[in-house]
């Protein structure tokens, strides 16, 4: 049986380099990122998260109410200027929480201990 001899090409290598690159890079992005926000957030519990997740609830319940109270047909100046701020506040709260869910998913935040240690749920004297 002939044997096939398998050569590299220049944009192979190049391809294969490029790769490693990035892999190399994403990996010391992510180590900074963690160092970086985990020094700002420690850990995050599931409380703190859905606590989070609620308050943004709330500013977007505040601002569609303020969208279907709106006289849509005579608007004033000053209850648009509401309406505005009231959206920006639901945005920024939005995207505070989509950028929190990023570094979670990440792997950038520790994910920390929901229930506070007991004898109970450690397996200790009861």
């Amino acid at each position: 049986m002939a044997r096939t001899i398998r050569r590299e090409t220049p944009m192979t290598d190049d391809l294969r380099r490029q790769r490693r690159f990035m892999e190399e890079v994403e990996l010391a992005i992510r180590a900074a990122n963690r160092e970086i926000i985990g020094t700002h957030i420690p850990a995050m519990t599931r409380e703190a998260f859905v606590r989070l997740a609620v308050a943004v609830g709330k500013v977007r319940a505040g601002y569609l109410d303020a969208v279907l109270a709106m006289d849509w047909t005579d608007p004033n100046e000053t209850a648009l200027q509401d309406l505005r701020r009231k959206r920006e506040m639901y945005e920024e709260a939005r995207q505070g929480f989509e950028a929190l869910r990023h570094c979670i998913e990440a792997g950038y935040v520790d994910i920390g201990d929901s229930h506070p240690a007991t004898p109970a749920n450690k397996g200790g004297p009861r």
